[in-house]
């Protein structure tokens, strides 16, 4: 006996819908038993008996309770169970963590990770989300912050690579550094960069330097976009440290702008000085992540000059106390204070 010929065609995560449901209401009226209906429908038996289950309800026939399915009584079954199905909202459940969350992302400014990582390390907050939850709220608009709240999200810029054949040469490449460098677990080395508000000559700039194992960065005020004005300051951060100037500035890697010509002449001071490639910002990313936060406070268009160097302190306090995920949601000011103590104990 062939046997295939009565096998269902699988149907594997279809539901039934309410065409079938009545063409099982139309042969339950006609007598068929749940296996011959399957048959008939080419479903699996149990999906019409679970079907039946639900859809059949208490009738009084002859005096006697019977049970009787209807089409339309399993499909408002099968509406209010979807409805109900899925995971649900952990709002109610983590109402403190949200709170919190919100709270340093409205009013200070955070990431949604940093809000998050601080929080689920703090233990006076027991029930925690994921970054990628708290994104979804913010997606579904079940938080108070909003996707144009979030700095990075709406706005993203993809400029073109540019190679320039003739670059002038400011001093060792960046090739020639040390390669460990590059792993971000020794302290005392620098990054630096200028950050202009307007292209116009009279405008103050901001000098920026970021510490590559701790983030902590040091914002400056310089006259301009000049060697004197970079080395004038320079010359100021050597007179603030001392002596203890080389065991804090290992390193500095800068770019191949005009006003770094002469910041080689630190080698003098025991002071490691690189330079990347042309077109090569990525070689300094931790510079250039802390440069697009200072826009956040002073947008491009807007002179340097109309911030104050207690605003500009306030930005740098901003950055320095900010918690970040690479550093175990510590603040770069705690670790940059703690490296500070180990060397001038020595």
């Amino acid at each position: 006996m062939d046997y295939a010929q009565y096998t269902p065609i699988p149907r594997k995560n279809k539901h039934l819908t309410l065409t079938e449901r009545v063409k099982i209401e139309l042969l339950t009226t006609e007598g068929k038993t749940p296996y011959a209906i399957a048959k008939i429908m080419e479903r699996p038996i149990n999906t019409i008996l679970n079907e039946l289950r639900r859809g059949s309800v208490d009738q009084i026939k002859q005096g006697k309770s019977v049970k009787i399915y209807y089409a339309d009584a399993g499909q408002a079954r099968y509406d209010k169970n979807r409805k109900n199905c899925g995971r649900k909202y952990s709002l109610m459940e983590c109402n403190d963590f949200i709170s919190y969350v919100e709270k340093q992302m409205l009013d200070g400014d955070w990431s949604v990770d940093a809000a998050v990582g601080r929080a689920a390390a703090k233990s006076s907050v027991v029930k925690k989300l994921s970054t990628k939850t708290i994104y979804n709220y913010i997606d579904l608009g079940l938080l108070k912050v909003r996707n144009i709240d979030l700095p990075l999200k709406l706005r993203r810029n993809n400029k073109p690579k540019r190679v320039r054949q003739n670059r002038r040469v400011l001093g060792e490449s960046i090739d020639q550094r040390p390669k460990h460098v590059e792993d971000c677990q020794e302290f005392g080395h620098w990054e630096i960069d200028t950050v202009i508000g307007t292209k116009s000559k009279n405008d103050e700039v901001l000098l920026t330097l970021v510490e590559r194992m701790t983030r902590n960065v040091l914002f400056r005020k310089i006259q301009g976009k000049t060697t004197e004005a970079v080395m004038a300051e320079v010359a100021r951060l050597k007179a603030e440290f001392g002596n203890k100037f080389s065991h804090v500035f290992k390193t500095i890697t800068a770019d191949n702008g005009s006003e770094f010509a002469t910041l080689s002449d630190l080698k003098e001071s025991g002071v490691g000085i690189y330079f990347t490639h042309p077109y090569s910002s990525f070689e300094r990313g931790s510079n250039e992540k802390h440069n697009s936060l200072i826009r956040r406070f002073i947008p491009k268009g807007k002179r340097i000059s109309n911030y104050s160097h207690d605003a500009v302190t306030r930005i740098e306090d901003w950055c320095n106390g900010l918690p970040r995920k690479i550093l175990g949601y510590k603040t770069p000011e705690e670790l940059f204070e703690s490296q500070l103590d180990q060397i001038y104990a020595l």
